[in-house]
């Protein structure tokens, strides 16, 4: 709310490398489509994986994990969850469902964030779907046990009050279009975050809360790349990026740059990996960019020459052979066992 009561300040005056990360996404988002009107089978192959990787990541931020083979059936069957981070990510699981099945459809209204809390805590007893009733301060913890304030939002009494406001100014400043509604976005995510409406859940609810408003704009980036698990990836920096812009929110007087910047890198990172993925989904990539693509975006570190030759079938064994070694040499992936039980093991992710 803070924010959207000083837009021209936050907004009116963008540094070059915010103006230059938003370009970048509507590029993104003309090539994304653009491949949904030429190739629509390429972009459905992506959906699985990405899906699965954002429960995965958006829960794992949360330090909330399931072992990944139970996790993918979670996030891919229906499953009835047997504890309780099962059933944090099976909430999850139902509310990005939505989101990218229906999400054009559903309203960005209050009462229906307090909806997608409530279906996200659908598998939990207690209370869920209301905005909190006792303080919930944003914690840090070391490793010798004290404890850090990193930031103290709002008290409970004035939540309501304070989110009926931010989503009052956020329609304003939507209908008014003065302002990039990415811009927007990373507006209302920042405030709520501030806010902290809820005892629980707050940072899943950002999550999601994005996942619907890019969906609603066009922005659909996040049904075939994972951007959570970029966040994931970089936690530190995401953590640095809010403190950064925390400082003086209360009064007014904090800075939304810092956190714009790091919220707009994601998503331009985001549709690099999708023009990426998407290239070589329409057959135009190399052999060894289809064999990082697939390491990159395997579900497993673990994998089989046979593996290989699925996705290379007109690639011969001997060329196949040349590139596994080429990745070996440079520390992506190692070789164990041999004869018949050999197989290779990926040993990075990011390369």
């Amino acid at each position: 709310m803070k924010t959207f009561e000083q837009l021209d300040q936050h907004l009116g005056l963008l540094p070059p490398n915010l103006v230059n990360a938003v370009a970048e996404i509507d590029r993104g988002r003309g090539y994304q489509d653009a491949l949904r009107r030429q190739y629509p089978m390429v972009l459905e192959s992506l959906k699985t994986i990405a899906i699965v990787q954002s429960i995965e990541a958006s829960n794992a931020i949360e330090d909330i994990h399931v072992p990944h083979k139970r996790l993918r059936e979670l996030a891919l069957e229906d499953v009835t969850p047997e504890s309780r981070s099962e059933a944090e990510v099976a909430g999850y699981r139902r509310v990005l469902k939505e989101i990218h099945e229906n999400g054009e459809n559903i309203p960005f209204r209050l009462n229906i964030v307090q909806q997608l809390h409530g279906w996200l805590f659908s598998f939990l007893d207690g209370p869920s779907g209301r905005f909190k009733i006792g303080e919930n301060k944003v914690i840090e913890m070391h490793p010798d046990g004290t404890e850090i304030v990193r930031f103290d939002p709002v008290s409970a009494a004035d939540t309501t009050r304070y989110m009926r406001e931010l989503h009052q100014l956020f329609d304003d400043a939507r209908a008014a279009c003065t302002y990039h509604p990415l811009l927007l976005l990373g507006a209302y995510v920042f405030d709520f975050l501030m806010i902290h409406p809820f005892q629980d859940g707050n940072g899943r609810m950002s999550r999601l809360i994005t996942s619907l408003l890019l969906r609603q704009g066009g922005y659909e980036v996040g049904r075939y790349v994972s951007w959570e698990k970029k966040i994931n990836d970089t936690r530190e920096v995401y953590y640095q990026a809010l403190q950064r812009s925390t400082t003086g929110w209360h009064e007014g007087k904090h800075n939304l740059h810092p956190w714009l910047s790091y919220f707009l890198g994601v998503l331009v990172s985001s549709y690099a990996d999708f023009a990426e993925r998407a290239q070589l989904g329409t057959g135009r990539g190399t052999a060894m960019q289809t064999i990082e693509h697939f390491l990159r975006t395997s579900l497993s570190d673990r994998f089989t020459i046979t593996d290989i030759r699925e996705i290379l079938p007109t690639t011969s064994d001997v060329h196949i052979g040349r590139l596994l070694r080429d990745l070996k040499d440079r520390g992506v992936i190692e070789s164990r066992g041999g004869g018949r039980g050999a197989y290779w093991m990926r040993l990075l992710s990011d390369f």
